[in-house]
């Protein structure tokens, strides 16, 4: 570019799980996001810093943990553009000169119906949703405006699936009768490719954000998709040597949450008088959701090269969160702490990387809220002070990862939070039985995730392991008491200036 900062290419998906990508399981074809695997970095341990659609997007998006932006579950939202916890990424990179185009689901839900939400940074903005709803913004064209007919067809063949698609029904999915342009992630990449076929570079860098709001449930999936895949091949969810959640933080959770409680008993019912080939059906159209939305970043990809804006420019690709598909005791979606949920793919790519970084894996503890500050390095920002994240292309590194869950989305009062410190071999994790208003048993999980991947033996009382869970009890405490006591705000701005100033 003109200014010689690189272009920043930003591709995201709604509820990918780490390992669904051909990079990590070869039994999964995405061989799009494999080819930026192979051009850049592979953070392998990365996680979410809060399981769930909203708070993930506004953490990753500000750059702080779900608790300091206050947006802690899928029913929050910042909504008094005056007060805001800081400068959210796009905001940030148009200040510092940046083009700034996005396409697709950022989910801060920052206004209320009927109104329109500030772009918060885009200078261009497309939505695959319709005008009235939390998701408008100011000036962005929705789907329902261009292509009505498309999103009613859409809105018909998955009407069973229930409230966010992910009803028993959205799980089992079927065989999608929809050309892919009236998916409703077809019309995002629709809206990204007359951009791009349109874009004049005018001396600033651009920074493309193209979201997409699926592998999340409903699978209702391209039949060219599916056939991708042999239901033979499809390995059978591991089940656990008990018959029912022991004491967790998501038994707790689900005893003072209906939303949880009902969510997960009511696509249990559905799925556990399914046949093992069946349930295998269910992976298999997750996986085939993985590989639909390879494609459109595939058609993305392919029309940034040909522009030529695949030069100097750095790529990022991850998820908000994960998906449970199955696990333990027949749970789907997010809504826990356990791997499949808080663990996301995240890679770095691109010709702005050192040579000698691509194609390599990073098994540091990587965390959604670092790429605020790596994207500001990137930019040539001045990261704010206050973030808790690190720049994944710097030497500084976390001693764990840490992510926090608040209950599963629109209760009138919150669950008690619990906290999870994660590194490659041990997990912790911290709660208390009850709501966020009362004084609950103090409780505690450990995992061993070497010799236990699936989470199903906690440790916390286990001698063997005392050192351990002492270890990470003080690691955690310390890294959050840290992080809180710098955001959302503190008495003096300048005491920390300075420090930064005196390295």
């Amino acid at each position: 570019m003109a200014d010689g900062r690189p272009n920043i290419v930003f591709i995201m998906t709604d509820q990918q799980r780490f390992d669904a990508m051909g990079c990590v399981n070869p039994l999964v074809k995405t061989p799009n996001i494999d080819a930026l695997a192979k051009n850049g970095i592979r953070f392998s341990q990365a996680v979410s810093q809060c399981p769930m659609c909203v708070p993930s997007r506004n953490s990753m998006m500000f750059g702080l943990y779900a608790s300091q932006t206050g947006v802690r579950n899928n029913g929050g939202a910042l909504l008094d553009e005056s007060r805001l916890p800081a400068v959210p990424l796009p905001q940030l990179l148009h200040d510092a000169g940046y083009f700034c185009a996005g396409f697709g689901k950022t989910h801060w839900n920052n206004t209320v119906k009927g109104q329109p939400g500030s772009r918060r940074g885009f200078d261009v903005r497309a939505e695959g949703q319709p005008r009235y709803s939390v998701l408008w913004e100011e000036g962005a064209v929705m789907m329902d405006e261009e292509d009505p007919e498309g999103l009613q067809a859409y809105y018909e063949e998955t009407k069973e699936f229930g409230s966010g698609e992910e009803n028993g029904a959205g799980y089992i999915g079927k065989v999608s009768t929809l050309d892919k342009v009236h998916h409703r992630d077809g019309f995002i990449q629709k809206k990204c490719l007359e951009f791009l076929d349109g874009y004049e570079p005018d001396g600033r860098p651009l920074f493309l954000y193209f979201s997409l709001i699926k592998p999340h449930a409903g699978f209702n999936i391209p039949p060219e998709f599916e056939a991708m895949y042999d239901i033979n091949d499809i390995p059978d969810i591991p089940s656990p040597p008990w018959d029912a959640e022991p004491q967790t933080h998501i038994l707790s959770a689900m005893r003072v949450s209906p939303n949880l409680y009902r969510a997960h008993y009511g696509r249990k019912a559905v799925l556990d008088g399914r046949t093992k080939e069946e349930k295998r059906l269910t992976t298999l159209r997750y996986w085939a959701n993985c590989s639909f939305m390879d494609d459109y970043i595939g058609g993305v990809l392919n029309k940034l090269r040909e522009k030529g804006l695949d030069k100097n420019t750095l790529f990022v690709f991850v998820s908000d969160h994960g998906e449970m598909l199955g696990e333990r005791d027949g749970r789907f979606s997010k809504y826990c702490l356990f791997e499949s949920s808080v663990r996301v793919p995240l890679i770095l790519a691109g010709d702005y990387l050192d040579q000698t970084l691509r194609g390599t894996v990073d098994g540091r503890c990587a965390m959604l809220t670092d790429i605020v500050p790596t994207l500001c390095r990137a930019a040539g920002i001045r990261p704010d002070l206050r973030l808790p994240g690190c720049d994944l292309l710097g030497e500084k590194k976390h001693r764990g990862g840490f992510c926090e869950f608040h209950g599963g989305g629109g209760e009138d009062t919150q669950t008690a939070p619990a906290w999870m410190w994660r590194n490659e071999n041990y997990k912790l994790i911290v709660y208390r039985d009850g709501t966020v208003l009362d004084d609950g048993e103090p409780r505690g999980e450990l995992y061993d995730l070497k010799n236990d991947p699936h989470e199903w033996f906690n440790r916390f009382d286990d001698p063997a392991l005392a050192s351990v869970r002492e270890t990470m009890l003080m690691e955690l405490t310390a890294h959050v008491a840290q992080a809180f006591a710098k955001a959302p705000a503190f008495g003096s701005y300048k005491g920390l200036s300075v420090l930064e100033e005196k390295k």
